[in-house]
């Protein structure tokens, strides 16, 4: 079973999915969707679309080097079946896996570190501007001026009183 990728938005198709398009001179493009094939018939590049592999990795919002992707790669050696070679392989697979994740949620934590000072320095920007509408608690005590006045006030309870209705 060979998995292609879409020439657009670098997706996988899986067999019997997918627009396939020869153009003129026999090379092949391969479409995941129509949504891929009609940017493409539109002449829209990949890397100003948004919602494509090609703009996350241009503006570095996935990983672009790794070691881990050498191993995607495809091959078109052919390789004579040996059990143990396939065997390692299928177990190198799920390591290789692991370590891949592990980056990506690194990769994923060091990008929000850079976002999460942006909102600090946003809210602090905020703050400064509407600072008037919030007051400080220390300004409360260095003047008291600034607080309501206490006012003691006696709150009386009803009195329980004997009205019964008469009859």
């Amino acid at each position: 079973m060979r998995l292609e990728k879409c020439w657009f938005c670098s997706s996988t198709i899986y067999p019997g999915h997918g627009i396939q398009f020869v153009r003129n001179d026999a090379k092949i493009f391969r479409f995941c969707r129509s949504k891929c094939h009609k940017n493409f018939k539109m002449k829209r590049n990949p890397r100003k679309v948004k919602w494509t592999k090609a703009y996350r990795r241009l503006n570095k919002k996935d990983m672009t080097q790794d070691k881990t992707f050498e191993f995607e790669r495809k091959r078109n050696r052919p390789e004579r079946y040996d059990r143990n070679v396939a065997e390692n392989t299928l177990k190198a697979i799920k390591k290789i896996d692991k370590v891949r994740v592990a980056r990506e949620a690194q990769h994923h934590a060091m990008r929000m570190k850079k976002n999460k000072s942006k909102e600090q320095k946003e809210a602090m920007k905020e703050l400064e501007q509407s600072i008037h509408l919030v007051k400080a608690p220390a300004a409360f005590q260095q003047e008291p001026s600034l607080t309501l006045p206490k006012i003691k006030v006696k709150v009386s309870q009803p009195q329980a009183e004997d009205n019964h209705m008469e009859e």
